[in-house]
């Protein structure tokens, strides 16, 4: 495979997941609201779960297929892209301030995610028992989800709908499924092809434009919160995405391939300590100040350069 062919087949594969996730989310949400499940039920889970989509098949496929180092790649490197790039953003471009008690549970269940991945892939293996902890992270997170959005929610009434608008939803659902895997499988293959190409390690690839290409969702939830002025909404969305992509991605990676998910001396040395660190440092001065500061962001953003550049 020529470099130009790969890099198409990336490009396209990047599309397939943004545009099919994008599908997936409108039809899944509008499914389950048809099918009367409360509104606050189909936002604390169902869309949550649907947008970590991208990352979750891309890694999946990469450990099925023996690339561990992409499948880890993939979900930390999500995490650093979300926190140091996406984040940071949103602080130099907006106003952000929270409440912390809105916040803190979620922040100390992706810091203990963090540190819980690193601490438990010491021995060069994601363990067992390491696993176990993050799905308990991820279902306590869910639970947490559930009971914020239940003091939310609002009286909803089943959507009133129509035979043919039901087959068109099924047909969008089923179009973003396909996309996804689709355009995940391509993400795989063409950066492997690529890493060929460059004489680089898989991870460096998974780690950089997978990660930020799977990350694209996120930016764009962000973009448009900038837009909207929507702090809140950015804030919450990444901080969920991270501890989806940490909590349950590798896990299930680990589950599927049958065996502890090996993690290269790399991964251990640079991407998960950077990752920990990357989230301390966004996380804590937002929960102590209650605010994020042009300085945070612009901090941030010197943080995962720096780590890009110890990366290349």
């Amino acid at each position: 495979m020529s470099i130009e062919v790969a890099l198409i087949l990336f490009l396209a594969g990047v599309f397939l997941v943004v545009k099919g996730g994008d599908l997936f989310v409108d039809a899944a949400s509008w499914i389950a609201k048809a099918s009367g499940i409360p509104s606050f039920i189909v936002g604390a889970t169902i869309v949550s779960l649907a947008t970590t989509l991208p990352e979750m098949i891309v890694s999946v496929i990469a450990a099925l297929q023996g690339k561990t180092e992409m499948a880890i790649g993939n979900a930390v490197g999500s995490v650093i892209a979300n926190t140091g790039l996406i984040l940071a953003v949103a602080m130099v471009f907006m106003t952000i301030a929270i409440q912390r008690k809105d916040y803190i549970k979620h922040c100390v269940l992706l810091i203990a995610a963090a540190a819980v991945l690193f601490l438990f892939s010491l021995s060069g293996a994601l363990s067992f028992i390491g696993s176990l902890i993050l799905i308990g992270i991820f279902l306590i997170s869910m639970v947490l989800n559930v009971r914020n959005a239940m003091q939310q929610q609002e009286d909803t009434e089943r959507i009133q709908t129509t035979r043919k608008e039901i087959i068109r939803r099924i047909v969008m659902f089923l179009f973003g499924a396909l996309g996804i895997v689709a355009g995940s499988q391509l993400l795989v293959n063409s950066g492997s092809a690529l890493a060929a190409f460059f004489g680089v390690p898989e991870r460096i690839v998974a780690v950089t434009m997978i990660a930020i290409g799977t990350s694209l969702p996120e930016l764009v939830t962000t973009v448009t919160a900038i837009i909207k002025k929507e702090s809140s909404l950015s804030i919450g969305n990444l901080i969920g995405a991270n501890i989806l992509d940490l909590t349950l991605i590798l896990p299930i990676c680990s589950f599927v391939s049958g065996q502890a998910l090996p993690v290269s001396a790399q991964s251990l040395a640079l991407d998960m300590p950077a990752c920990l660190l990357i989230t301390i440092v966004a996380l804590l001065p937002l929960l102590m100040k209650e605010k994020g500061s042009k300085i945070q962001g612009l901090s941030l953003i010197l943080s995962y350069s720096l780590y890009l550049f110890f990366v290349l």
